[in-house]
């Protein structure tokens, strides 16, 4: 199975209907909400990647993945709408991210690539990672995945050659060869660190909210 890019899952999941609730409420057209979301995805995706290595930073991962309610942001995105997916999402920044300095840095580069202003930036990032956390969400609970990611939370590792989940992580924590990208749950996280499609995972905003201190 190819790989799967997350831009591409936020943006057809239920005929784009995220991506029109991100334009109603921030009052961008549809081409233009896809353009904020694609320039702010790699930000998401260096957040994931840099938790992720940090000392108990997968089992939370894995945990908020499978415990949280992101899911209803890509099922029902008209849910974007309301206060608490604001500051669900603002939660997600806040432990992805870190500090609000360096979210008011990726909405200033996104504001470079796309020529929208920072504020408007400001106000999608949030609803990205509510949609992100929503689409991996529902990836993790597929019903391939579903035995290696109990075993995961309970303390097993996956073994290299392991699909599903443990490729998956494994992949995120960057042992993966383009090859096994395109297979399975690794390909959805190729998909990850390529979150903005254009077939390099290392974007300048990824790499800013990597290197962060």
């Amino acid at each position: 199975m190819a790989g799967i890019n997350l831009f591409d899952m936020l943006t057809q999941t239920n005929n784009g209907a995220a991506v029109q609730q991100v334009g109603q409420q921030t009052g961008l057209q549809p081409d233009m909400a896809q353009a904020a979301i694609k320039a702010l995805l790699p930000a998401i995706a260096g957040g994931l990647q840099r938790n992720v290595q940090q000392p108990g930073g997968l089992q939370s991962l894995l945990g908020a993945l499978q415990n949280g309610q992101h899911e209803q942001y890509l099922d029902q995105p008209e849910s974007l709408a309301q206060p608490n997916a604001i500051a669900d999402g603002n939660a997600i920044l806040g432990h992805l991210l870190g500090s609000k300095d360096t979210s008011r840095a990726v909405a200033a580069q996104a504001a470079q690539k796309t020529g929208l202003s920072e504020q408007v930036l400001k106000s999608v990032l949030p609803m990205v990672a509510s949609m992100a956390m929503a689409s991996l969400s529902k990836q993790t609970k597929k019903p391939d995945m579903a035995g290696a990611l109990a075993g995961m939370l309970s303390g097993q590792q996956p073994q290299p050659a392991q699909g599903g989940i443990g490729g998956l992580l494994g992949g995120l924590l960057g042992g993966q060869s383009k090859a096994q990208a395109q297979t399975g749950a690794m390909g959805m996280l190729g998909g990850l660190l390529d979150a903005d499609g254009d077939g390099n995972a290392v974007d300048d905003i990824f790499q800013m909210v990597m290197n962060r201190r």
